[in-house]
């Protein structure tokens, strides 16, 4: 810091060059950064690059320089006569002592100052979570209602009814009229969103997705879809929303905050309404699937039954009966078989004993030998034929015993079984109830009967 002298009172003594110094830093350090707005004039382009003008209104005017660093950023082609907002900070050009402001950022007036609300209010509301996409509801597949909020004049409403009669007509829709601009539209949106809301959750109307929606228009048509307001009914509803305002390249506060973003009403319309052509042909392939499954289960059922019908013939009395007789047949075989194995048997040892007799015996053991011979011979043909008889006998008790207890000789006695219409035989009346139908078979015919009553023994 250069020495400042001072008198005899001691009262400062600045330079020019320290004065301007020090009035510079004041300047800067007190004011930092501002916002003016005002008129270009004065205008000097250079060849280094800096734009050198004066902001003026009415009353005042001040000097303005903006380097070549920050001019690049400059949306517009400033001139004079421009109406502008600038970014500025306070400062004193040194060498000639002039009061100017060194611009950071500039932008047009109007349209500007709404577009620098608009990205102070954004930041703003995504600091407070409203943009979050954990916060986000789904949107359903197939909507059960739609409310629009839109005006009923606009262009708008007619895209988005024209869409939905396209895609999927059968959606009921309810229209909730409100302004789209002015100073009573953002109030009218919100009360709005806040009755949808109030009569959905009260169970009063049948509503899943709300579409908000407008046509294009200017930054200022579209500020009621900024209002802070706007943005926190839209956030606090607990119906899905869909925005859709403005055109492609509009983007509002609205459509940050909505559940769902959609470029325009049609689009938006789009969004919530499936299309009905791809739901029929997804339901005719439902259709043929089902159908297969229907006649595979047909097919499977139909062998089942065929098998169960295979397996109660085979369980059939008669062909029990059936089975039980070629038993029988086959064990008389066996037992004749056995009896003549044995026989031969024994006729074989008598021919080796004979022999063995022949060879080794004088005549009189031979005459001894052969009466002994005939003798045994004798007994054993005897005991053959009794053996045989014996086997004959027990073969005709069992076949008789087993006829006997037959169920089809007893049905020719006179006797009859009666079954359940699932073929049980019935041998309690704990088995039936009133009202079953039940079947009494006779050695001839059967009789198909109903149950009215019981009685006990």
């Amino acid at each position: 810091m250069d020495h400042i002298p001072t008198t005899s009172n001691n009262d400062l003594i600045f330079t020019v060059t320290a004065l301007n110094r020090t009035v510079a830093s004041v300047l800067e350090n007190e004011f930092g950064w501002i916002w003016v707005e005002g008129e270009i004039s004065n205008l000097a382009t250079p060849a280094s690059g800096h734009i050198y003008f004066s902001l003026k209104d009415n009353s005042a005017q001040v000097s303005c320089a903006m380097f070549k660093g920050r001019n690049r950023a400059l949306k517009f082609r400033p001139e004079n006569g421009n109406q502008v907002l600038a970014r500025a900070k306070v400062s004193l050009y040194q060498p000639r002592g002039n009061y100017q402001l060194i611009v950071d950022r500039m932008e047009e007036a109007g349209d500007g100052a709404l577009q620098r609300q608009f990205e102070e209010l954004k930041t703003r509301l995504a600091g407070q979570g409203l943009f979050d996409e954990d916060n986000k509801l789904d949107i359903p597949e197939l909507p059960q209602s739609i409310a629009i909020i839109t005006s009923s004049t606009g262009a708008a409403i007619h895209d988005v009814l024209s869409v939905i009669e396209r895609r999927f007509p059968a959606i009921p829709v309810k229209l909730f009229p409100v302004p789209v601009q002015g100073a009573d539209a953002a109030p009218a949106i919100c009360n709005a969103i806040q009755l949808i809301d109030e009569h959905v959750s009260a169970g009063e109307l049948d509503c899943d997705v709300i579409l908000l929606v407008r046509g294009g228009g200017s930054l200022e048509d579209l500020w009621p879809f900024n209002e802070e307001s706007v943005a926190h009914a839209i956030y606090d509803c607990s119906v899905p929303i869909v925005s859709g305002v403005g055109h492609e390249v509009d983007v509002t506060i609205a459509d940050f905050v909505a559940d769902v973003r959609a470029a325009t009403p049609t689009a938006a319309a789009e969004t919530v309404t499936p299309d009905q052509t791809t739901w029929l042909q997804s339901f005719d392939w439902y259709q043929q699937q089902l159908q297969q499954l229907l006649n595979n289960k047909i097919e499977r059922q139909r062998e089942k039954i065929q098998w169960l019908q295979q397996r109660l013939r085979q369980q059939h009395p008669e062909n029990q009966l059936k089975r039980s007789a070629e038993h029988i047949e086959d064990l008389i075989r066996r037992l004749v078989r056995s009896n003549q194995i044995a026989l031969q048997s024994r006729i074989n040892r008598l021919d080796t004993a004979n022999a063995k007799l022949n060879a080794m015996s004088p005549a009189s053991r031979i005459r001894q030998n052969r009466q002994a011979m005939q003798y045994l011979n004798a007994r054993m043909q005897r005991a053959s034929l009794n053996l045989h008889a014996q086997r004959k006998t027990q073969l005709s008790n069992a076949a008789r015993t087993l006829n006997a207890i037959s169920p089809l000789q007893t049905l020719e006695r006179g006797y009859s079984i009666t079954m359940t219409d699932k073929g049980k035989a019935i041998k309690s009346i704990e088995q039936i109830n009133v009202d079953d139908k039940i079947e009494t078979r006779l050695h001839v015919g059967s009789i198909i009967s109903r149950v009215e009553t019981f009685k006990d023994k």
